[in-house]
């Protein structure tokens, strides 16, 4: 309570008067919040407690916490001294590096984001008290000309710093080794600004530091626009969010069997034939504006071609595919439609190498994903041009002989991959599968070149044998982070088939570091995925947020704590989410947020 009647005695500096009569309006504010014992207690304001009564988002950001609301909790020191200054929003200005037109650009674009996020604390603009410090941001980076590529070794590390002087200035100070580790600073600076909805200002936190840095470098959520197709906005509102909590890849499973919506400049019948519809198709522009808009943010956009199953739609007339929709489609894939490359027509690999071509002119890529799950041996066999091609090199007809033709196409594809990124050799990532089972995984696979991501359960046996062996991995495992899980059966009834939901606890408590075990520096860190068969645009905010905000947590802290400790921050931390656009799923009652700690069903135990 000490703390908090300090941050009153710093407003009352502003020459605001606590008279409930000259502060308030037929549309103010019952209540006011006072810090109880760690715990911000709501309080019916009268004239005896109104100077002593603070708004919620003042109150958390100092009661009970040394991180008061931040989301992703900072992994170094964190000094926040519980003073709060008013911020003229006429008056802010930044300070930024940089002396070429195209990084000027760039920072522009993420001062109008921060800005804009700023505006969106506030509720009537009409209302909002005029007044206060002038405001100014000065970032220093050991970067000059436009950011490179975010890749493995980036530094995304940043010191944040705010003081406050007797001339009416706030500055905050932000300190990074790059764009990506001032931009995370932003990010955290933006949340210690906070709408005061007693006194109707815009308040920052007067004097604080923080050190801070991820834990993990992979930090993701993927979305399958394949079986359902996402306009371009609705996946700048995915990446808008990952930003919010510093996500930093958004995984794009662009293609399947079920549609094609890529525009390959080489093989325009590609999309012709295998989008949905004309309208729902990716093109070249598209791409490069998701790409722009995710660099702004921190974030890289990684291409997947999933590739030889899980093709389809758009190879018709090739000669190039086996078992495309077949019947009954129970034997040869998991999902109709079935469908996958034929890995001996030679000219396949002319085909994919196109592919390949734009998805690396576009997105630059410091990784590459070639997919590789669920390849189906008895969709091969069922070719008669296969089975004689294997028997022609006196092969037989066993799985492992299967695997050897997998084996092949993944040499000749991965070829094409190397040919156009014209010898840069970046790192491929492949799906669990059978292919990266014993013995198979050291007939056809360097670890040294590939990483693996892991979908199957998270104490699956197979994840040590895979580290063990030197290979890098990110985990996906769908008992924790597949958020598609939980719905109606869409090929039969009951539940679909990873059911039931999995909510935002479990996420947060998916201890990536235990699931790496003695290995855990082999760990690169994980993605939450949404693979699209039962969800659309219209309903992704809800399923990726706030589940995929915990995992951002887990991934950036990797916290000693369970999601208990972290409740009563995730819901202020949704609310943000929506204030900021985001139609993120509610996670109890508001009169939980507005009464902390009273609707755990052991806060009294």
């Amino acid at each position: 309570m000490k703390l908090l009647l300090l941050a009153v005695t710093a407003l009352l500096a502003f020459g605001w008067t606590p008279t409930p009569g000259a502060a308030l309006g037929v549309d103010d504010l019952v209540y006011g919040y006072e810090c109880h014992k760690g715990v911000c207690r709501k309080v019916e304001l009268s004239e005896e407690n109104f100077a002593k009564a603070i708004s919620l988002p003042v109150c958390r950001l100092f009661c009970g916490s040394d991180i008061g609301t931040l989301w992703p909790k900072p992994t170094g020191a964190v000094q926040l001294e519980p003073l709060m200054r008013q911020v003229d929003i006429t008056r802010i200005q930044f300070q930024v590096p940089g002396n070429d037109e195209k990084t000027d650009q760039v920072w522009k674009k993420t001062e109008q984001r921060w800005m804009d996020q700023l505006n969106a604390k506030i509720p009537h603009r009409g209302s909002l008290k005029k007044g206060g410090y002038q405001f100014t941001v000065h970032i220093n980076t050991a970067e000059t000309e436009t950011p490179a590529r975010i890749t493995l070794d980036t530094d995304e590390s940043y010191v944040l710093s705010i003081d406050a002087n007797a001339a009416g200035q706030v500055m905050a100070n932000i300190t990074a080794g790059s764009f990506y580790g001032a931009r995370h600073g932003l990010e955290t600076l933006n949340q210690l600004i906070v709408y005061d909805d007693i006194r109707r200002e815009i308040q920052v936190t007067a004097n604080a530091s923080i050190r801070d840095a991820p834990v993990y470098k992979w930090r993701g959520v993927l979305l399958d626009t394949s079986r359902n197709y996402y306009s371009v906005k609705s996946i700048k509102r995915t990446l808008e969010a990952m930003a919010m909590v510093k996500l930093n890849t958004f995984h794009w499973h662009i293609t399947d069997s079920h549609s094609f919506p890529l525009e390959v400049s080489k093989r325009p019948e590609l999309s012709k034939l295998g989008a949905y519809t004309p309208s729902k198709v990716y093109t070249h522009q598209d791409i490069r504006d998701v790409v722009e808009y995710a660099q702004v943010r921190g974030i890289r956009v990684l291409p997947e071609f999933d590739s030889p199953a899980h093709v389809g739609e758009g190879w018709q007339h090739k000669n190039m595919t086996a078992c495309f929709n077949a019947q009954p489609w129970t034997q040869y894939c998991v999902e109709p439609p079935c469908g996958q490359l034929d890995p001996t027509v030679d000219d396949m690999y002319n085909v994919l190498q196109d592919i390949f071509s734009d998805m690396f002119k576009l997105h630059n890529p410091d990784v590459f994903h070639m997919g590789g799950d669920e390849v189906s041996v008895a969709c091969w066999n069922s070719s008669e041009a296969i089975r004689n091609w294997i028997t022609a090199r006196g092969w037989g007809l066993t799985e492992a002989d299967f695997m050897r033709l997998w084996g092949h196409y993944q040499t000749e594809a991965l070829k094409r991959v190397d040919i156009v990124a014209q010898g840069a050799r970046p790192p491929i990532i492949l799906w669990t599968s059978r292919l990266t089972d014993e013995p198979y995984i050291d007939d056809y696979l360097d670890p040294q070149r590939y990483i693996i991501q892991i979908w199957t359960k998270g104490d699956d046996r197979v994840i040590k044998k895979i580290l063990k062996r030197g290979f890098r991995i990110i985990v996906s495992n769908y008992d924790a982070l597949y958020f598609d899980c939980g719905g109606a059966g869409w090929v039969n009834g009951g539940n679909n088939w990873c059911s039931p939901y999995i909510g935002w606890q479990k996420v947060y408590d998916n201890n990536v570091t235990h699931i790496g075990g003695d290995y855990h520096n082999h760990v690169l860190g994980a993605e939450a995925a949404i693979w699209s068969e039962q969800i659309d645009e219209h309903t992704l905010d809800n399923r990726f947020w706030p589940r995929a905000s915990a995992l951002a947590e887990r991934l950036w802290a990797d916290p000693v704590e369970s999601w208990k400790q972290a409740e009563a921050r995730m819901l202020l931390h949704r609310e943000r989410l929506v204030e900021n656009g985001i139609g993120a799923e509610a996670l109890q009652p508001q009169w939980c947020l507005q009464n902390e700690n009273e609707c755990p069903i052991d806060a009294y135990a």
